[in-house]
């Protein structure tokens, strides 16, 4: 039987990251909705018009219209063989509507938490530079350049700090994360669904820890 995976995850758990690489060794697509939207805006069908309509309101997607662009992207051949959902479900009435499709589908849905203790996560949050040039990521804790806060790649290149990568603004992210996504947890640890990987060892322990489940 086909998955729906369902990933659930803090910000700087590394969700993102081992959605990309379920993607590409399983061979079953990762679905962003931030993906789903931006699409909308550039098609032409009844669905995007609607969507399009809402958003130059600048009213907010209700639920049913997520769960309709979901259902159309879900329904191409692609999906065939299941699917990975990162930023879908969000909430309790997202995942009643998800347990509706993956019925009409055929598929099951294996939901699975990226767990990181909080002060893991603000370190993750608050320690990231990045170089302006290529793009490359470090971390002033985990992974630091070779000389003080310059590219190791670009030596002549100064890292950047995001503004928002300061203690308060990632406190605030993770507090609004905890209050929007518990009964999504909830949700699935009541009906005994709810998988939890530790997310704070190798990225290839942590993705066997997830295949595990996935393929279990």
């Amino acid at each position: 039987m086909g998955k729906i995976i369902v990933l659930i995850g803090a910000p700087g758990a590394g969700k993102g990251t081992q959605a990309r690489l379920l993607q590409e060794r399983l061979g079953i697509p990762q679905i962003s909705t931030g993906d789903m939207f931006r699409e909308m805006k550039t098609l032409d069908t009844p669905l995007a018009r609607e969507v399009q309509e809402i958003m130059a309101s600048g009213k907010l997607i209700s639920d049913d219209i997520t769960y309709k662009i979901v259902k159309d992207r879900t329904s191409r051949e692609d999906c065939r063989n299941g699917y990975i959902l990162d930023g879908y479900p969000r909430t309790a009435v997202q995942a009643a509507q998800l347990e509706e499709l993956a019925n009409e589908q055929g598929f099951e849905i294996r939901a699975i938490e990226v767990d990181v203790p909080r002060d893991e996560l603000m370190k993750r949050l608050t320690g990231r530079r990045s170089c302006p040039i290529c793009g490359e990521i470090y971390n002033v804790y985990s992974k630091p350049p070779k000389s003080d806060n310059v590219c190791d790649f670009h030596p002549e290149t100064q890292l950047t700090h995001r503004a928002d990568d300061n203690e308060e603004s990632v406190s605030t992210r993770l507090a609004t994360y905890d209050e929007q996504t518990k009964p999504l947890l909830d949700y699935y640890e009541n009906s005994g669904r709810l998988n939890k990987v530790d997310g704070t060892g190798e990225l290839e322990q942590i993705y066997l820890q997830l295949s595990k489940l996935v393929n279990g």
